[in-house]
């Protein structure tokens, strides 16, 4: 079969799956020009009450109905996987389709409960989402590619046994870009995931289709992955919560990668959701099941309890500019008012310098084509599917030697060290920066990962949140005579247009010490605290 018959059967196969009742009917499907449709669940009438009441409820408080019995997994399920079918056919988010599946494992759940009078785990019948590089026996983990496509896992990835043990219900996977590694969800095997606030502007990547499925609704809480801000990004743009760990935290071994072996830069699993709390619930659960006992990569930490007074004075340093790429004007005043309000908390905030930024940025380039594009190529040729343009550099990619890499390692190491110290040196407890330089951008334009990916390569914990600001046309105009840092700087801000975005949430990334995720929570948390005035 040719790559283009792989995909139209693909493609196919994942619209067939959606039941019959959950099919949305053409009198009130969305027209192609209705840019946000992230409010159709409460708009539409396809819903219940009761539907709706349970997908915009929080997790913690799904799992006490279901606790108490006033709920039924079957229920919650059904809710979740009716949504998550509108979700895909409304912006493209699913890779996988279980639904069956998922009801099915939501019965005996309630059975056990009814016969027991017991919960089995801390997840008991929360259903759950999952990227489509998590492997889970019986179903396809493309990661994008025509080659992978009608191949099913023979094997669960270790996360995937967690939540299955902890009582989670797994009922779809979602949709990633060729290879995770382009910032925008977008490949030739299921096509573009687009997003639900606005149609014409991207969801991000790597984990984009997760980003779409939770800001619709169709999700509580997702995992993903982040190698050079897969999670952080699609979370940006759709203004959702998500934490990229210390690599050892969370498992994730047994997941599907393209650029296996690659351990340069690690990859690294984490969860998104629509709150903070649900980002600590699902973090707390994972660690609490021991999972350095399955993970030979995972560390035996065990998870902690960090509580912060409220009048706790934080000293924040502030990248307001990584040197390379300059945050477009709604970034910028999110940023600048986010620090006023800290400061008004009795936080101290000093600007923290990109020092090492652009050589770790050079870095991560030689690092990620370390191999010359083969490992694309490889997964490519199968069956005669060509590189998309956003893979340019992979197809351009020239290998370096075993000796080149140990050196590349060497200038990283350095740079690391150099990080600490200046951060020791200063006393800060986080950096407060970008996540990256837009709100969100529309589909095709997403031009840089800088701000996420240099803390990939030192391997410290950042969240990124949406902190309350939206971008408004009126007050974000482009920038007058800005003066370029670069050719890249001048794209994006040739790029930028306030009408495309307006509206749109804006996110910050809160940057902690490495393997220290729950001070780094605590601190998000009372950030949070500190801008619920504006």
């Amino acid at each position: 079969m040719t790559w283009e018959s792989i995909a139209a059967t693909k493609r196919q196969a994942l619209n067939d799956s959606i039941p019959a009742a959950w099919v949305i009917p053409a009198a009130i499907f969305p027209p192609e020009d209705q840019l946000d449709v992230a409010t159709f669940p409460q708009e539409s009438g396809f819903f219940t009450k009761h539907e709706l009441e349970i997908t915009s409820t929080p997790a913690s408080t799904i799992l006490s109905h279901l606790a108490s019995g006033s709920w039924t997994s079957e229920e919650v399920t059904k809710a979740f996987c009716k949504t998550a079918a509108a979700a895909k056919q409304l912006t493209n988010c699913l890779s996988e389709i279980f639904f069956d599946r998922a009801i099915t494992q939501a019965k005996e759940l309630d059975t056990y409960f009814q016969e027991t009078g017991k919960t089995k785990g801390p997840f008991h019948g929360l259903p759950i989402s999952m990227k489509d590089n998590f492997n889970l026996v019986g179903y396809d983990s493309a990661i994008g590619f025509t080659s992978l496509a009608n191949n099913p896992a023979t094997h669960n990835s270790i996360i995937v046994d967690l939540l299955l043990e902890a009582g989670a219900v797994l009922y779809c996977k979602t949709n990633v870009p060729t290879a995770m590694m382009i910032p925008e969800t977008v490949n030739n095997l299921l096509g573009r995931t687009v997003n639900p606030k606005n149609r014409n502007l991207t969801t991000g990547g790597s984990t984009g289709g997760e980003a779409a499925l939770i800001a619709f609704g169709g999700s509580r809480i997702g995992v993903g992955s982040d190698i050079g801000g897969s999670l952080r990004m699609p979370a940006a743009c759709t203004g959702l919560f998500t934490i990229r760990p210390s690599s050892g935290r969370f498992p994730n071994f047994q997941s599907r990668a393209c650029l296996e072996g690659q351990e340069s830069v690690n990859g690294v699993a984490g969860p998104m959701a629509k709150t903070l709390e649900e980002i600590v619930l699902w973090a707390s659960v994972i660690v609490s099941q021991k999972p350095w006992a399955r993970d030979p990569k995972c560390s035996p930490i065990p998870w902690r309890s960090v509580e912060m007074k409220s009048n706790k004075s934080l000293k924040i340093g502030v990248l307001w500019n990584d040197g390379f790429v300059t945050p477009t004007p709604p970034v910028a005043r999110a940023l600048k008012d986010t620090v006023e309000l800290l400061k008004t908390a009795g936080h101290e905030v000093i600007t923290w310098a990109p020092t090492e930024h652009m050589e770790m940025l050079g870095l991560l380039g030689r690092l990620f084509l370390a191999d010359g594009g083969k490992s694309v190529r490889k997964l490519l040729e199968p069956t005669g599917e060509p590189f998309r343009p956003e893979m340019k550099p992979y197809e351009e990619a020239k290998e370096l030697s075993v000796y080149d890499l140990w050196q590349v390692h060497l200038s990283r190491n350095t740079l690391c060290k150099s990080y600490l110290d200046r951060w020791n040196d200063t006393g800060i407890d986080a950096i407060l920066c970008p996540t990256t330089p837009y709100s969100s951008v529309e589909s095709g334009k997403f031009a840089y990962a800088g701000y996420t990916c240099v803390f990939n390569l030192l391997d410290y914990p950042v969240v990124s949140f949406p902190c309350g600001i939206k971008t408004d046309k009126a007050i974000d105009t482009a920038y007058v005579n800005h003066q370029a840092l670069n050719d890249m700087d001048a794209q994006i801000q040739n790029d930028y247009s306030a009408e495309a975005v307006h509206g749109m949430p804006v996110s910050l990334q809160l940057v902690g010490r490495k393997l220290e995720e729950e001070s780094l929570l605590a601190m998000t948390d009372l950030i949070l605290k500190a801008l619920e005035s504006r």
